[in-house]
């Protein structure tokens, strides 16, 4: 293959007949600054054949002597003559030719208008006889070639292939099943369910099916597929069994989510993320995403695979290994992080997996997600009982007020309880109308929407006029009993005054890059203000005890201890506990301590370091004058890096290129600009170590408008779909319906590990609503089934046609007949 040799390493000549590379060499250098940056001189070829057309179409009569070898050893050409699909550039330094390529972009006119040009080569005019030649030789060896390549694809295409010639009847079974993963992967892309969820009742006995009414749909529009598979068969014939539907709907979810791991194998690094558990099939599962810089240097956020939640945690641990490294071929060496979102009881599992995986990995960061407000993933990760039944209150509230109705309700409590003060009513209203369930004052809100949310849930109760329906009523009877608690209300108000010294950190968190970068350096400000709580929790815990029972002399809740506490003093017979006592020793100092833990667990010192990173993004380099000193923190991620030992060098280059740039250039302002820069790969060091933090889960998720994180599809298809119509591989593939899907690789992937003997020689028992057409007339109850997949008619009735004669070795599809 012809190498390209740039032309500043070369003191070579181009030997076309007229071109402006023809220079001595004593004034190359000279000329040098004229030329761009992709002027390549070229070695010359080899092969015999090519060579003389290279020489023909140069038009120089004083090469056509010289041997191949002496050309490509004394002569060079330059690659502005090749045409530029024939240039292939295999890395930053090399650049090669294609075996085929040959020159044939010349300017025939230009020597004309400067003829004294003393440096023009010796041009050859072709006679009417020389073009004759020409052609007849390029023809003859064009055929060659032609016949040549026929032959080879002949001998080659039943090893390349891997596949026979099919015959007719291999041929339809693959339209068949082209037809059934055609139908699977529009349900799945439209978030339809498989079933409708109701009963069969006199309308037909298969109206819960929407896979069947969807197919039942596609034969009546003429799908060529699906009427050959059935048009010979009775008319209460099952299409798929469960077994066979399960096999399906498994190579859709394979396919699809290979797609995704090829992509993430070829980036490498990738950081992973758990979800809050979620029911499928009646147990509880886990959701697993991976976060990974893809080709395009764009973020991705992506739905592998739901895991079983069961089993201890070193269990858990494993169920991930295993996922990962042996099902998907991934390595956990090259994760470098992972977050976890848990509520309710699965916390300290999660906690507990999380510090497995760091003591095995070290280099893969634990960090909060950026999905979730730094606040709630600190309430959440309190293992307290009293803490974990106000977040659960917080999921109830939110729930309920998904309905519209009950917004209104809301809205008119305000407007009751803020009489005069319009201002505050305004401000609450439209955080209401918001996910304020979710924001980082999420707190603050409560205990201000606190009188207004027991009113609202105590007007829903009362339902004056029935406007309500019961499951409502019920809803508001059990958020108002919570809610007129105490012990509830003093919670609320000591984790809205301890997690209001995280608030601004944890906003800045999730904002932009130089936000990320100044929040990790006021980190040690926020544990001492927390520390110093903690220093004078008598003072703090008083203000903070009168603040709620404040609260609770509005709501006409007493102040009291817990009643389970009180039954626990009798029976140890304990002297009497005062309130403010009781709650300073078993609430106030126990939530300031685990926030003080979980805060200094979560922003180690590694995690730091690799925050502080981010003076690599321009914007933040600029803020910080250009005085930043990345070296210090690389100590990381070096082992990432493709030429660690030039990492203080290219940092420097990196500074010094923003430092001195024109007045009309934009600093980029995160990561995902700094990695659209066509420039940075000149900086492979800092390339690689901006797509590691880029996958940080802890940093905003900048996808640039063209898709969503995945987490929040996966709650869309959660909300929309009953727990009773889930199903797992529907979820991927709906979750995942931006990735491309090959339907052939779907068909050929199902032929190759369930082939027709296989999926259609079973015996199939009583057919099954899911997976039968829609009868016509009445019909008699059917027989028992028999294993050659042919039913005998039941009773003394009479078939309803003749049957046709079956070949032994053919499957056909089981039928049975009516009457």
């Amino acid at each position: 293959m012809p190498i390209l040799i740039c032309l500043f390493g070369i003191q070579s000549t181009c030997q076309t007949f007229i071109c402006i590379h023809f220079v001595p060499v004593f004034l190359l250098l000279s000329l040098l600054r004229c030329f761009t940056s992709t002027a390549y001189i070229v070695f010359w070829c080899y092969c015999i054949h090519r060579c003389r057309m290279w020489v023909e179409n140069c038009r120089r009569a004083d090469l056509e002597a010289k041997t191949a070898e002496q050309l490509n050893k004394h002569y060079r050409l330059c690659a502005k003559h090749f045409d530029p699909a024939m240039v292939c550039k295999t890395s930053l330094y090399r650049t090669v030719l294609k075996d085929t390529a040959i020159p044939t972009m010349f300017d025939l006119t230009s020597h004309l208008t400067n003829p004294h040009n003393r440096f023009r080569k010796q041009i050859k005019e072709l006679t009417e006889e020389d073009i004759r030649k020409i052609k007849e030789r390029r023809l003859a060896v064009s055929i060659t070639q032609l016949i040549s390549k026929k032959d080879s694809t002949a001998e080659d295409s039943p090893t390349n292939d891997g596949e026979p010639q099919l015959s007719p009847e291999e041929k339809e079974f693959r339209d068949y099943l082209h037809s059934l993963f055609k139908v699977i992967v529009l349900l799945g892309k439209q978030g339809i369910p498989l079933t409708t969820g109701r009963a069969p009742d006199a309308s037909g006995p298969y109206c819960n099916s929407n896979f069947q009414m969807l197919l039942n749909y596609h034969m009546n529009a003429g799908d060529a597929g699906l009427r050959k598979r059935f048009e010979g068969t009775a008319v209460n014939a099952q299409y798929l069994s469960d077994v066979q539907q399960s096999q399906l709907l498994e190579v859709c979810e394979n396919t699809v989510r290979e797609e995704i791991l090829m992509e993430v194998r070829d980036s490498r690094f990738f950081s992973m993320v758990t979800g809050d558990l979620v029911e499928f099939d009646g147990e509880k599962h886990l959701p697993l995403f991976l976060r990974f810089v893809n080709q395009r240097n764009l973020l991705r956020e992506e739905f592998l695979d739901l895991l079983p939640f069961e089993g201890s945690e070193l269990l858990l641990v494993e169920k991930l290994e295993g996922q990962l490294s042996d099902r998907w071929g991934l390595s956990m060496e090259d994760c470098r992080g992972h977050a976890h979102k848990a509520t309710g009881t699965s916390t300290t599992k999660m906690k507990a997996v999380a510090v497995m995986l760091m003591e095995k990995y070290p280099l893969a960061l634990h960090m909060p997600c950026s999905t979730t407000a730094l606040n709630i993933h600190l309430a959440n990760s309190l293992p307290f009982p009293n803490v974990q039944n106000v977040m659960e209150a917080l999921r109830k509230i939110e729930a309920f007020f998904r309905r519209p109705s009950a917004q209104g309700e809301l809205e008119k409590a305000l407007a009751s309880c803020f009489q005069g003060n319009e201002e505050k009513e305004s401000a609450l209203k439209q955080a209401s109308r918001t996910c304020w369930t979710e924001q980082h004052n999420v707190f603050d809100l409560m205990v201000d929407m606190l009188e207004s949310l027991v009113l609202c849930m105590d007007n829903v109760r009362h339902n004056d006029g029935g406007r309500f329906p019961g499951d409502v009523v019920a809803d508001a009877y059990s958020i108002s009993e919570i809610l007129a608690d105490f012990e509830l209300i003093v919670t609320i108000v000591i984790l809205k005054n301890t997690l209001t010294y995280t608030r601004a950190f944890g906003r800045n968190l999730q904002g932009e890059t130089h936000e990320v970068f100044f929040a990790a350096k006021s980190l040690t400000a926020v544990l001492h203000s927390l520390n110093e709580v903690i220093d004078n929790i008598d003072v703090y815990h008083e203000f903070w005890f009168e603040e709620a029972a404040g609260l609770a002399a509005e709501l006409d809740v007493a102040v009291a201890v817990p009643r389970l506490f009180l039954r626990k003093q009798r029976s140890a017979d304990m002297g009497d506990v005062q309130a403010e006592a009781y709650f300073k020793e078993y609430v106030t100092i126990p939530v300031i301590r685990g926030v003080i833990q979980e805060v200094e667990e979560m922003f180690s010192e590694t995690n730091l370091k690799a925050l502080m990173c981010l003076s690599l993004v321009p914007a933040v380099m600029g803020q910080m004058r250009f005085n930043t000193s990345e070296e210090n923190n690389a100590d990381v991620y070096r082992d990432d890096l493709p030429s660690p030992d030039t990492l203080p060098a290219e940092l420097h280059c990196w500074r010094i290129k923003w430092k001195h740039r024109g007045k009309e250039v934009r600093l980029p302002t995160s990561i995902h600009e700094t990695l659209q820069l066509p420039d940075v790969k000149f900086f492979p060091n800092v390339n690689s170590f901006l797509k590691v933090l880029a996958a940080l889960p802890a940093l905003r998720f900048d996808h640039d408008g063209e898709t969503e994180p995945a987490s929040r599809r996966l709650r869309a298809y959660l909300e929309a779909t009953p727990p009773a119509q889930r199903n797992r591989s529907m979820a991927v593939l709906h979750v995942n319906a931006h990735v491309k899907h090959d339907l052939d690789v779907m068909v050929d992937q199902y032929c190759r590990l369930y082939p027709e003997e296989e999926g259609e020689g079973e015996p199939v028992g009583e057919v099954e609503p899911v997976g039968v057409v829609e009868p016509v007339g009445v019909v008699e109850p059917v027989g028992e089934v028999e294993p050659v997949g042919v039913a005998e008619p039941a009773g003394e009735a009479e078939p309803a046609g003749e049957e046709e004669p079956m070949e032994e070795d053919t499957p056909t599809p089981t039928t049975t007949k009516t009457t």
